[in-house]
């Protein structure tokens, strides 16, 4: 008599978000016993500190984001799915994701969730179309097409009105990446396009950055914020603190500061950086677990273990999580893979959930470059400036982007762009300008209308 044996299932992991928690997260379940599946929206890995310089001709596209089955194809136990994730059932443990008419349930034993976040307009969606932010890849080609494109309508406009309309930019937010964007434009006006137009002068555009708060990149402190609100006015950016925006549309925006004065500023070119939301894959898992809630932000309210409460195999961690101390940056969102599949693959062995040590994080400081040669970095209570913040900050970020072709493209893309006048991506096309506002408006033609 003999006696059929059943092959035994490895344990099942799966990771929603291809960004650095979830990239980090596949990698370091590279050796374990385990069948990772790696879900995710968009085909690449977004570098998203760099998108910044995509927006304005620096890199390419292709050296910030890499295709994620490329990245993984070499790890055996991974696979990686397109779809975007529209339901989480922590009872049966499955994810439902779906691409175009394809819906796909993909089962799990333990999930990690690093869906990442938006970009939030307060309440006010609709400044969307005319002010865009900066956290995709379609974000910042659309800017680099609104930045250069402004530039190209100022050269063939008659009207002095309109012309000075499309010499000024506004962006909306003065944290890192709104410090990076507006210090760019200035270069590029100042720098990299002198001398290209013959009925305009590209240095007399008017630059202005606005923040709500009384200071420049107030998580780095009123030391480091005070030094680059200073580089940034040298360049000839024009600094609005204490302003609210309370409207945007095609024409421009308005403002309101803070003594209560409105005033309108005519501009062609907006960009918004002022604020994140978290992915509502957030809110969903919070529904489903008894104690677990999400903030203002969406962010999920996590255990010290990084999980939600009755559910010790469901990981939530990068700009999803809300931990005290963390920020939304990328490191917090590696360590947290890093400590999430630790204990998976302690878990394997054995490991009763209830052991675990809390997360803690590990400060490796912010940083945030202003212009070329210039950048701010705060590392614990070492606070420094200039062109040795500027050396570390080009260091980390090449040390973080993945694969070697691209740090060498980065290298060279860097030396043409900082030691010269030129930058290697300088083109646009008007499709990358209008086929957001395109695609809404197919989107609405599709959509039934209620009846009654």
């Amino acid at each position: 008599m003999s006696v059929s044996t059943i092959a035994r299932r490895r344990h099942r992991v799966v990771i929603i978000g291809s960004g650095f928690g979830g990239l980090f997260a596949a990698k370091h379940l590279k050796r374990a016993d385990v069948d990772v599946t790696l879900i995710a929206k968009t085909t690449h890995h977004l570098f998203q500190p760099l998108l910044y310089q995509v927006a304005t001709g620096i890199l390419s596209v292709g050296e910030i984001a890499p295709a994620t089955r490329m990245i993984l194809r070499k790890q055996k136990n991974a696979e990686v799915l397109l779809g975007d994730v529209v339901g989480i059932d922590l009872t049966n443990k499955t994810v439902t994701s779906k691409l175009m008419d394809w819906e796909r349930v993909t089962p799990f034993d333990s999930l990690i969730v690093a869906a990442g976040a938006q970009q939030s307009y307060f309440g006010n969606d609709h400044f969307e179309a005319f002010a865009p932010g900066m956290k995709t890849v379609d974000d910042a080609l659309e800017l680099r097409g609104r930045i250069l494109g402004a530039f190209e309508a100022a050269e063939v406009t008659t009207s002095q009105a309109e012309r000075e309309r499309r010499l000024t930019f506004v962006v909306v937010g003065a944290g890192p990446t709104g410090v990076e964007v507006v210090g760019q434009i200035a270069e590029l006006a100042h720098r990299t396009l002198e001398g290209a137009f013959r009925t305009i002068d590209p240095s007399e555009a008017r630059v202005i950055l606005i923040e709500a708060a009384p200071a420049v990149l107030p998580p780095m402190g009123p030391k480091l914020g005070l030094k680059a609100q200073r580089r940034l006015e040298k360049m000839g950016v024009e600094v609005m603190l204490n302003t609210m925006v309370t409207n945007v549309d095609y024409m421009g925006l308005t403002v309101k500061e803070k003594d209560g004065t409105e005033r309108r500023i005519d501009c062609a070119c907006k960009v918004w950086s002022a604020g994140v939301q978290a992915s509502p894959l957030g809110r969903i898992i919070a529904e489903q677990s008894d104690g677990t809630e999400c903030d203002r932000a969406g962010r999920v309210i996590v255990e010290p273990d990084l999980t939600v409460k009755g559910h010790p195999a469901v990981f939530v961690i990068g700009d999803l999580m809300n931990v005290p101390g963390v920020p939304g940056q990328a490191q917090g969102a590696i360590q947290g893979a890093v400590y999430a599949t630790k204990h998976i693959k302690s878990g394997l062995k054995g490991e009763d959930p209830a052991t675990r040590k809390p997360f803690k994080y590990l400060d490796k400081g912010s940083m945030a470059t202003i212009s070329r040669f210039n950048a701010v970095c705060q590392v614990g209570k070492l606070e420094f400036s200039g062109f040795l913040a500027w050396l570390a900050w080009l260091g980390l970020h090449l040390y973080y982007l993945v694969g070697g072709r691209n740090r060498l493209i980065a290298v060279i893309s860097w030396f043409v762009t900082f030691l010269g006048r030129g930058r290697g991506q300088m083109a646009i096309t008007e499709r990358w300008v209008f086929a957001r506002r395109a695609m809404d408006q197919v989107q609405e033609q599709q959509t039934p209308k209620a009846i009654g």
